[in-house]
């Protein structure tokens, strides 16, 4: 055996956007399953979770990788939160998830998660000239070039750490606005989307610290004519993917149509500052579905319409959204 070092990371208390906290401990190693890393307590006063005079929370790992930083066999964990007596914490929004996948595995929803995100450097979103605008957006979407590209070497770099972390990472792009990317996560089942988000989340707030960049997930970083931050979700079942599996997809977006309000509950703080009708959206006061169309609540994969199957995306998650509440919501909805 060796010592192996394993950073524990979880979600915090903030409200209403939580926050991503870790720290390490050395252990024995190489670990091989789930049950050989011992559950980890922590100060819950400092991270919101708890009061100074009754401070302890517990740390339960769910999900190990691993360490694309460190390397070798040192692993990144991602943990559930507990209160001191064993019970679900209130901040933990996978326990929920969990329970209710007990309940629909074998309709088997798939996730695909594009998680868009806009670097800054100080105070401006990097790339731009101090205190000013760049040129308007339009040549940056998937550009090339040091005056249309900005913090490539930091994405290259997470997309290779991810890959090494065993992360379905499926893809990335530069996005519309300068300084703003995306990475796709998935195609994977539901815990397996939020656990891979949250940990791929991580691993670009760390490796964006050697940069000395920061990334944000808020959904309107600039305000303006630029565009905003989502993580549009593309979502599926057994059905869906199978022969007749468009009028299964129809039937789902008529059910989405009656719990919109719900969904936009759960889908991201301050998304109304994102969800206006321009800039690729559908405003968040209405809900409409359509084939191709991205300026839809919901969109129908031309793909999907031709074929007859497949699955459709959801566009109106904001970048900051909690994957787990938004799995969740799409399979309550979709599913019961």
């Amino acid at each position: 055996m060796s010592k192996i070092k394993a950073e524990y990371i979880w979600m915090d208390g903030h409200f209403p956007t939580q926050k991503l906290r870790s720290k390490t401990t050395v252990i024995n190693g190489p670990i091989t399953n789930i049950e050989q890393l011992p559950d980890w307590g922590f100060d819950g006063s400092s991270t919101l979770q708890a009061e100074g005079n009754a401070s302890d929370c517990l740390l339960k790992p769910v999900y190990f990788a691993l360490d694309p930083i460190r390397g070798g066999d040192d692993i990144l964990v991602m943990c559930e939160v507990f209160n001191a007596d064993g019970t679900v914490h209130k901040s933990n929004s996978r326990a929920p998830l969990r329970e209710l996948m007990k309940n629909h595995t074998k309709q088997e929803p798939w996730f695909g998660i594009e998680q868009e995100y806009t670097f800054f450097q100080g105070r401006s979103p990097l790339g731009w000239p101090e205190g000013g605008y760049p040129a308007p957006q339009g040549p940056f979407y998937c550009g090339v070039g040091a005056d249309e590209v900005f913090g490539r070497e930091i994405v290259e770099e997470h997309m290779s750490a991810c890959l090494h972390a065993g992360i379905e990472l499926s893809g990335i792009n530069a996005e519309v606005m300068p300084g703003q990317w995306e990475f796709q996560v998935g195609p994977v089942g539901a815990l397996d989307a939020g656990d891979q988000v949250w940990m791929a989340r991580w691993l670009l707030y760390r490796i964006a610290e050697d940069f000395g960049v920061s990334a944000t997930l808020h959904p309107k970083p600039v305000k303006g004519d630029w565009n905003g931050a989502g993580a549009h979700t593309n979502f599926s079942t057994k059905a869906m993917r199978e022969e007749g599996g468009l009028d299964v997809i129809i039937e789902a977006c008529e059910k989405l149509s009656k719990n919109h309000d719900e969904h936009i509950a759960v889908y991201g703080a301050h998304n109304e500052e994102r969800l206006t009708g321009l800039h690729e959206t559908c405003s968040i006061k209405e809900f409409r579905y359509g084939v191709s169309d991205r300026g839809a609540s919901i969109r129908i994969p031309m793909a999907t319409h031709k074929d007859g199957k497949g699955y459709l995306e959801d566009r109106r998650p904001s970048a900051n959204m909690d994957p787990y509440k938004v799995c969740a919501k799409l399979i309550e909805t979709v599913c019961g």
